[in-house]
């Protein structure tokens, strides 16, 4: 492609907030392709790959790793690798990647029940949620849960590491396991300044994704225990999950591990400082902005979320749904540009303005700035599943 097409495709992208997986490769990132290992990685034979394993195994404190080639992938492999003989269950969140956007895939790999549940406070779940739903004995009529799966982040919001470890721990007591679907564990990582060798410790396998937030075009890592992730390799191949000449593929995980991570705290400024931005203009914020998401409600404004995405495209700016998600390309000016044309689309629509009450209202701006604490008895979840929220 051309270079003034690239550049073109850069500046849409820098105006485009429907995702952070539309990101697009840069020149740095084609030269690391360059450098990479040309070996066929189904018989363990190219350097590169086997480097990024390596790598992130170490960085994360597990033993072992395994590239894949999606999310979806490395999260139903590792629950089926857990798995065995059916009737078996995993307890997952509702809103969960897992259990909403995997195709049914725990139905149709592991023949397992999922006990999706919604948590009681309204952001993530605990260890009495858990209790509370777990199946456990030998009863004829049920499906013992063996997994319990969680998810960090979840619509851009961060689970406590203290909940974690007590889910962890008193899983693990019962000899049930633990996974954790950390696409986009790596903000939390940003975020909080835990490593990642503590974020991922009460897991017995951990989904990292390579694309979501960092930019690389393809692909994720599974790690766990030598034997997990040995049996997990196995699943891959049944799968139809080998790849052979994957060098340059993981030279990409490898570049944006060491070149975008760096640069996710500032997508954090930007979501909150727009996410602040909006509330004050009366925009109902509907879920904590803790990382690089703002969720967004234009209703009290008199106008719906179609009229917004439209009038957005006019701007040249991309809108798919009530998330916005900010991404290391997004350029600062861009969201100036949508605050503005908020701010008209508020003028122009204020005769059917309906505004909030002043519990919404309160609840909104603590979202806005992160807080979700203050507000979580008051707070109702409307949306189990979005199919804009990937």
């Amino acid at each position: 492609m051309p270079t003034s097409a690239n550049a073109r495709m850069l500046e849409a992208v820098s105006r485009d907030f429907r995702t952070d997986t539309i990101t697009i490769p840069t020149d740095d990132m084609f030269q690391a392709w360059l450098e990479a290992s040309r070996g066929d990685d189904v018989y363990k034979e190219d350097d590169t790959t086997k480097e990024l394993e390596e790598y992130v195994a170490r960085i994360t404190g597990k033993e072992a790793a395994l590239f894949c080639v999606s999310g979806t992938m490395s999260n139903q492999l590792a629950i089926r690798t857990h798995l065995t003989q059916p009737p078996h269950s995993v307890l997952l969140d509702a809103r969960s990647h897992i259990h909403a956007y995997e195709a049914g895939g725990v139905a149709l790999h592991c023949q397992a029940n999922s006990l999706a549940i919604l948590p009681s406070n309204g952001h993530h779940l605990t260890l009495e949620d858990v209790e509370e739903n777990i199946v456990r004995g030998d009863d004829i009529h049920s499906a013992p849960t063996r997994v319990v799966a969680l998810e960090n982040t979840l619509s851009g919001t961060i689970f406590p590491q203290d909940e974690i470890t007590r889910i962890s721990e008193k899983m693990h007591s019962e000899g049930v396991l633990v996974h954790c679907d950390g696409a986009r564990l790596w903000e939390v990582h940003a975020k909080t300044g835990t490593s990642m060798e503590d974020l991922c410790k009460p897991f017995d396998s951990v989904s990292l994704c390579l694309s979501k937030g960092l930019g690389a075009p393809v692909g994720s890592v599974l790690i766990g225990s030598k034997a997990f992730i040995k049996k997990a390799t196995w699943f891959r191949k049944l799968f139809g999950g080998g790849i052979r000449q994957s060098g340059a593929l993981a030279a990409s995980g490898l570049f944006v591990i060491k070149n975008t991570l760096p640069q996710l705290p500032r997508t954090h400024e930007l979501a909150r400082s727009l996410a602040v931005s909006l509330s004050e203009m009366g925009v109902r914020i509907t879920e904590p902005v803790e990382t690089n998401m703002v969720w967004i409600e234009t209703a009290p404004l008199g106008f719906s979320i179609p009229q917004l995405i439209a009038r957005a495209k006019e701007s040249n700016i991309t809108l798919g749904s009530g998330r916005i998600v900010v991404h290391f390309q997004v350029d600062a000016k861009a969201l100036e540009h949508l605050i503005q044309l908020l701010k008209e689309l508020k003028e122009e629509y204020k005769s059917s303005a309906v505004g909030m009450d002043e519990v919404e209202e309160e609840r909104s701006r603590a979202f806005a700035k992160g807080d979700w604490k203050s507000v979580a008895k008051t707070r109702l979840i409307q949306r189990v599943a979005n199919p804009y929220r990937r």
